[in-house]
Formats: C-alpha cells, sequence, structure tokens
C-alpha cells in the first residue's frame, strides 16, 4: 500500500535516519519503535504527508486514504461532541446529496427511453451501492458505539467540546479518525489520554476491524495485543521484525549480541591491519603488502552498535526523611460541583511505604482527589489528614507541556537548582542523557520523551517522601519507562501513581484504588489481580446496583481491613481542612466485649499514650527549630568558623533522632490499644 524507498531526514545537516527502505502491506500491524528523539513522530509525519524528507521517496496510491493522530494538536471549540464526530462522515452527506440531485432529476425527467437517462439511472444506482457499502444507513449507531466504546456516555453526545478537557476532546478526534476507516492508520501515543477500558476497546477495535495500522506507543500490552510486526528505528536505520512487541524484545536481545561479537572481532581485525601497516609501513619490500591493507582498511564498512545501549538513565529518588505511618487518611471525604457529585464517602488509609494505583475513567475524580491532598481543592466535605513531616513531590499529567520553550535544557535546570546542586547540573544531565551539545538544545525542540525526562529532572531536585505522579510514563520509551519503574520500586517513602499502563503498574503497585461512579474502591493486590477481579465480577454485578449509601471503600476480600480504621490521633497530623476523627470503628468493636473495669483501664492507657505522643510531637517541634536557629548562625561567616555551633547541631540532630524515634513507639503502642 505504502512504498518507501531511500529515506534520508537531516536536521542541522545531522542525520535523523538514512536509507531507510520497507513496505506497509494492507492489515499490517506495526509497532513503530525506537528511543525517545530517534525519529519516530517524524517517520509518522512523513507518511502522512506533513512533513517532506530530505531525500527519498513515498509512494502512496491515489485511491490510498491515511489518518493520523498527532500527540498533540489544536482542537475547534466550535460544535457539541456528537457534531464535531459527524465531520468524519462528510463524504456520507455529499454522497447524500449526490443522490438526492439524482433522485430529484429522474423525477423530474420524462425521456425514459433516452441514453442519457438510462445513464443517469445507471450513476444513481452506482453511487447508491456505493453509499450502502460505506455504511451511509446505519452511520449513526455507528457513531454512538465509537464514542461510547471511548468512555462517552449518551448524556455527553449534546454538550459543547470546549467543556472537556484536552484528554477528552483527543478522543473526540480519535473517534473521527477511526469512524473514516482509513486505509491506513498513523497513530502517535494514542493511550496517553486514555483510561483502562478504553484501551481495551481500542485493542479489539484496531485488531479485528481496522485496516493497516502504524503505532507509536509505550503502551508494551497495547502494543503486543495489537500489532504484529515491529521497526525499531535505532542508529539512523531501520530493523523490520515480522512479530509482536514481546518477541521482538528476545529477537533484539539476540541481535544486539551477535552485533557486539561481530563488533569486537572487527576492531581486532583493524588493530592488526594497523599494527601492520605502522610495522612495514618504511620497508622497500613490504610496499605492496602495506597499500593494499591501506586499501583493505578504507573499504571496511564500521559496524556501530546500538546508541540507546551505550548511555544509560540513571534515575534515583531520595527519600528526604521519614514522614509518619500514615500519610494520607481520608474519612468520609465528599466533593462536588453544584448538583454533579464526583465521588462521596471516601475512606482510605495509604500506609508509610505503600505504592497505590488510582485507575478509573477519565473524569471519575483520580486528578481531583490527587488535589484534595496536595491542597489545591479545599472546599471537600469529610476529614482528609496528612501525616506528621510528608513533603510532597508533584508529576502533573501537562508537567512536560510547562515547561518554557525559550530556554535551554541546562537553563531549565539551572533555574531551579539551589545550593551545591547548581555545581552538579552538568552530571545530572549526562545522567538523564542530555549529556554534550543536548544540555543546550532548547526546550521548544525536544521530542515529548525529552520534555517528560527533563521535568522529571526538576522533580528529582525537590526533598520528599512523598510521590504523587499523575501519568508519568506519557511519551517515555520503553527503556526509560523502565528505569522509571525501578526508580519508584528502589524509592523508600510513599508513592501515589494515577496510570492507566497495564504493564507499568504491573509488579509495581500492591494496592488499586478504582474511581467510578461516584465510589472510591479499595482492590488488595496488583493492576492485574485488580483486572481479572473486575471481569469475574462484570456478571455478578448484573444482579445488583450498588447504591452511593453503601460503603465505597472495600477490601478484595470484601472486609474493610485497612480503610478508613485508622484513628487522626494515633501521631501528629498536619489537616489541610478539618480534624480528623479521634478514634476508628474497630477500637469501638472491640471494646464493647471488654468489662467496665477493663474498659476504664484501657481508657487510661490510651490517654496516657495519646499524651505521650503530643509530648514527642512537641519535643519533635521544638529540636527542629533549634536546628533551624543553629544552621542559620552557622551560615553566616562568623558562624561558619565557630567550633561550638557545630557541635550544638550534632547534639540537636541525636536529639530529634531520639525523639523520633520515641515518638514512632508511642504511636505504634497507641495503634495496637486502639
Amino acid at each position: 500500500m505504502i512504498s518507501v524507498e531511500g529515506l534520508k531526514v537531516e536536521f542541522n545537516a545531522t542525520p535523523l535516519f538514512e536509507e531507510v527502505s520497507y513496505v506497509i502491506n494492507k492489515k499490517d500491524r506495526i509497532a513503530l519503535v525506537g528511543k525517545n528523539g530517534a525519529g519516530k513522530s517524524t517517520m509518522l509525519k512523513i507518511l502522512a504527508g506533513l512533513q517532506q524528507p530530505t531525500a527519498g521517496v513515498v509512494a502512496v496510491p491515489r485511491d490510498c486514504t491515511i489518518g493520523y493522530l498527532p500527540q498533540v494538536m489544536k482542537l475547534a471549540d466550535s460544535r457539541t461532541v456528537m457534531e464535531e464526530a459527524e465531520q468524519a462522515f462528510e463524504h456520507i452527506f455529499e454522497m447524500q446529496a449526490e443522490l438526492d440531485r439524482l433522485n430529484q432529476q429522474m423525477a423530474e425527467r420524462t425521456d425514459y427511453e433516452s441514453e442519457s437517462y438510462q445513464q443517469l439511472i445507471d450513476r444513481f444506482t452506482h453511487l447508491n451501492e456505493h453509499f450502502l457499502l460505506m455504511g451511509g444507513t446505519n452511520y449513526r449507531a455507528e457513531l454512538e458505539r465509537t464514542l461510547q466504546g471511548l468512555g462517552f456516555s449518551r448524556s455527553d453526545f449534546g454538550r459543547p467540546t470546549s467543556e472537556f478537557s484536552g484528554g477528552w476532546r483527543m478522543r473526540i478526534e480519535l473517534a473521527k479518525l477511526l469512524l473514516r476507516k482509513p486505509d491506513v492508520l498513523l497513530l502517535d501515543e494514542p493511550t496517553n489520554h486514555l483510561d483502562i477500558e478504553s484501551i481495551q476497546w481500542l485493542e479489539q477495535f484496531l485488531a479485528t476491524k481496522a485496516n493497516a495500522v502504524v503505532l507509536v506507543s509505550h503502551d508494551w500490552a497495547f502494543l503486543n495485543n495489537v500489532t504484529t510486526r515491529t521497526i525499531e528505528i535505532s542508529c539512523g536505520r531501520i530493523y523490520d521484525y515480522k512479530v509482536k512487541y514481546d518477541e521482538f524484545v528476545t529477537l533484539r536481545r539476540v541481535r544486539r549480541e551477535q552485533q557486539l561479537r561481530a563488533y569486537e572481532n572487527q576492531q581486532k581485525q583493524i588493530e592488526d591491519t594497523e599494527a601492520f601497516i605502522e610495522r612495514f609501513r618504511y620497508k622497500a619490500t613490504k610496499a605492496v603488502q602495506v597499500q593494499s591493507r591501506i586499501k583493505q582498511l578504507e573499504k571496511i564498512e564500521r559496524i556501530e552498535v546500538d546508541e540507546e545501549d551505550n548511555s544509560a538513565l540513571r534515575l534515583k529518588f531520595v527519600c528526604s526523611s521519614r514522614s509518619g505511618n500514615y500519610p494520607v487518611i481520608c474519612d468520609e471525604v465528599r466533593k462536588a460541583y453544584g448538583s454533579h457529585v464526583v465521588f462521596d464517602h471516601v475512606n482510605l488509609t495509604i500506609r508509610r511505604g505503600e505504592k497505590v494505583a488510582f485507575v478509573g475513567k477519565n473524569g471519575e475524580g483520580k486528578s481531583t482527589l490527587v488535589k484534595c491532598i496536595m491542597g489545591e481543592i479545599s472546599d471537600y466535605t469529610g476529614h482528609l489528614t496528612l501525616g506528621h513531616q510528608v513533603q510532597i513531590g508533584y508529576f502533573a499529567q501537562n508537567q512536560a507541556q510547562l515547561l518554557d520553550d525559550s530556554l535551554t535544557v541546562f537553563d531549565t535546570i539551572d533555574r531551579v537548582a539551589v545550593g551545591d546542586i547548581r555545581l552538579k547540573i552538568r552530571d545530572i544531565l549526562g545522567a538523564f542523557m542530555f549529556g554534550g551539545e543536548a544540555s543546550e538544545k532548547r526546550v521548544k525542540v525536544l521530542s515529548g520523551g525529552e520534555r517528560t525526562r527533563l521535568a522529571m529532572i526538576k522533580l528529582l531536585l525537590e526533598p520528599v517522601n512523598f510521590l504523587i505522579l499523575d501519568e508519568p510514563t506519557n511519551h517515555l520509551d520503553m527503556r526509560s519507562k523502565d528505569i522509571l519503574k525501578e526508580a519508584i520500586r528502589d524509592f523508600d517513602g510513599t508513592v501515589i501513581v494515577v496510570s492507566h499502563d497495564r504493564d507499568f503498574l504491573d509488579g509495581l503497585v500492591t494496592k488499586v484504588y478504582e474511581f467510578g461512579g461516584g465510589r472510591v474502591t479499595e482492590h488488595l493486590g496488583g493492576i492485574y489481580d485488580f483486572l481479572q477481579k473486575k471481569q469475574l465480577d462484570s456478571l455478578a454485578e448484573l444482579q445488583r446496583t450498588p447504591s452511593l449509601s453503601a460503603s465505597p471503600t472495600s477490601t478484595a476480600s470484601g472486609s474493610a481491613a485497612s480503610t478508613g480504621s485508622v484513628p487522626a490521633s494515633q501521631e501528629g497530623f498536619n489537616t489541610p481542612s478539618q480534624p480528623s476523627t479521634a478514634v476508628g470503628t474497630g477500637s469501638t468493636a472491640s471494646a464493647g466485649k471488654l468489662s467496665y473495669e477493663e474498659q476504664k483501664e484501657l481508657n487510661k492507657r490510651i490517654k496516657k499514650a495519646e499524651r505521650r505522643v503530643a509530648e514527642c510531637e512537641q519535643a519533635i517541634t521544638d529540636t527542629e527549630a533549634a536546628i533551624a536557629i543553629i544552621e542559620a548562625q552557622m551560615a553566616t561567616p562568623e558562624g561558619a568558623s565557630d567550633r561550638t555551633l557545630y557541635e550544638k547541631h550534632s547534639k540537636l540532630k541525636a536529639q530529634l533522632d531520639e525523639s523520633m524515634n520515641e515518638w514512632e513507639a508511642a504511636s505504634l503502642e497507641l495503634e495496637s490499644l486502639q
């Protein structure tokens, strides 16, 4: 269908790739892969006819239609969702108008026996058959199915597109592309704005109903479920594998090993040849052999080893300090915008060191709850409590787009770095594959993945013990995504990951919070445990309709094992809104079985433990204040040479550690009593 011959693309006289040739056949399902900046998006733009190559030919048959979905696009706001989606059927409307015109002509004419009248009938018949074949009579049903598959409800169809976020409007553009049924679909990161259910629907659509597809995506599971062929862009060339992504990974490893062996053998051959030339260069009797070896050396086609494997993204989140045992507790939290309830009766407890996932359809409240935790939204009801010494680092979904395009990579980090870190900026950038000249690139020329890496560096410079990451893998290549996953897994603090990427969440999180229908439901286990449970429960859920009055948070086993039962009085908390309740339901239930004297004694012990916790917290606060004063004095020229200040600082630090240990022991004792 599409033939690519001798393709070459240069930027500033530097080849991005060259001598690239391949063919896209009918019904091909191609994954286009490679490291960030390798040229994947550029390749799609060339195939779509939006960018011209430096050299080479892209041959597209005249009747071949191409649909292209870029990572970022400008969207119109003048229509409703349905009206905008109907733009996909402009050709149908034009065909319908032509049929009406031909029908009118046949009704008005009376020269039934003439040749021109017969030609008119033939033309009408042919066009009508084509109209029916194109789905002219049932396009609306297909349109509604596609919009609903991508997450829209019927009530959304009449709403203006201006009311929707950029992610939802991208879905409308994707729906228009799918409905046009082009011969070749070019999709650049189509899953970035989709939730898990919509991704599964899109997988099914592309695998069964689409024609040829060329995909760029960081979602390994999505690629594996859709594609049957993998084209890798590496070292300015392409490698074409007639297999799905996971098989490609295995074959690529084998190819790399062969590449390394061939490279090592060639290097030895070059060294031996150069040694021979140097040894006999000035001997007249060896002149012929020397000239022969020189020509032989010139003819050698040098083997390149993939750049991707020569540099490594070294990513490590450093936990700044130890937070309280329970960084976040939600007790009956509710958020509404007017009559629209985003979520209600949210009861959840996240323990220190836990890695949890927030999943669910877009618009169900994941980002809203994150903003409540961040303190950006305060007009909710119920109690949301942050633990002692919680320091939050937040990576927003649009973080990469918020970077200043006019700055260089170096200047972007230089403006946020403080203290001794400023002396290590180039080392940090090198660790993130922005070494050398790459650090002087303008942000505006960076690829989506490079922007995401740069935004991640900014986050790393913040001292935090609680990470909240909203779609952190968008635009990252497979390798960078794996390194990020490993860094999060090694992070000693607490992590909330808002993501639709099943492969990324697999093996990373141990608890999943599902957002939907105004409820937040807890599922113990990993992401695939959650997906399997959802499939098993779907038939049972048809027999019952959950109500918002029921408890919205439940464990995978149906009990409230760890949610909402931890009292806020266990430790010192910073409370963004109202104070939390003091005693959880678990302690009340167990206390009811005790005698009056036992109950009285238990209450005494609880009050004593609470006083101890409060005293420890006060001691921690006082010690931290004293340390801050000493450190301010040490920062002055006089204080820098005062040895007694350093001794006081050391003693206060030891005192703080002791107070923290006492506070933790007191908190654990209080927890056991309650």
